[in-house]
């Protein structure tokens, strides 16, 4: 009964590209246009924040020029998407739009993207939010992605290894100042942060732009004893320096 009263609504109302909303065959897909306008990372990518790099993926680390001078608090960092195109707007649709659908075809591609990163008994963990933006956007995404990517993969999901006890300024400006507007902003939860000791970390965060964020969560993540920190966000900021950050929208919560 159930089976038929969905493919009822199916034939009443199809569903939509997650991007374009034209109809589509599956629920949570894009359409041919707006998948082949959606740039997806794949091929050799840097190592240190997940930017795509010309030539072949091989068996040794790769680093962008970024990355060679300034050196990451993590081990590898994988990103699905360039924030860019139809893949910003599905993010924004997801982070700022109730879009909380978009989770499942996100953390889909988010598995696949973070293959070279996963390791045996490693801890999924996202990036958190303070409580009064929390309050404000009813979720966080990150930690909707985070427990997607843990479904998918079978690993260990510990939603609040990580707080934020204090309120920050969005992120925005010179990668100096991003740095200097998140530090000491986030902490190993009390209880819940030693269940990364010992342990292989992996952060998860919707938008990688200057990785303020990112490094200083997984500088918690190392105070509470994890030996290894990688990083996974949904969409990796395109450009690089100044570029990337002006390529991300005022306003936004972004790595």
């Amino acid at each position: 009964m159930r089976a038929a009263m969905k493919s009822l609504l199916r034939a009443i109302y199809p569903p939509g590209c997650i991007a374009c909303e034209v109809p589509v065959a599956h629920e949570h897909a894009l359409c041919g246009a707006c998948w082949r306008d959606t740039p997806f990372v794949t091929g050799l990518a840097c190592d240190g924040c997940g930017r795509p790099l010309p030539g072949a993926a091989g068996d040794g680390p790769a680093h962008c020029d970024d990355c060679l001078a300034r050196p990451r608090p993590w081990e590898q960092a994988r990103a699905a998407l360039l924030y860019e195109r139809q893949a910003r707007r599905v993010v924004l649709r997801f982070k700022h739009g109730d879009r909380l659908d978009l989770a499942r075809p996100a953390a889909r591609w988010m598995t696949a993207a973070a293959q070279p990163l996963l390791r045996p008994d490693m801890l999924i963990a996202p990036v958190p939010l303070h409580w009064t933006r929390l309050l404000r956007r009813r979720y966080n995404q990150a930690a909707l992605l985070a427990q997607g990517v843990a479904q998918a993969t079978g690993l260990e999901h510990c939603p609040d290894l990580l707080l934020r006890p204090h309120r920050t300024a969005l992120q925005a400006g010179p990668h100096e100042l991003r740095f200097e507007n998140i530090a000491g902003a986030i902490a190993p939860h009390p209880r819940r942060g030693r269940r990364a000791e010992g342990r292989h970390v992996l952060l998860v965060d919707d938008v990688f732009t200057s990785g303020a964020t990112l490094a200083v969560a997984a500088e918690a993540c190392h105070r509470a004893g994890a030996d290894a920190v990688s990083v996974l966000a949904l969409a990796r900021a395109a450009g690089t320096g100044d570029d990337a950050r002006d390529g991300v929208a005022a306003g936004e919560r972004v790595a």
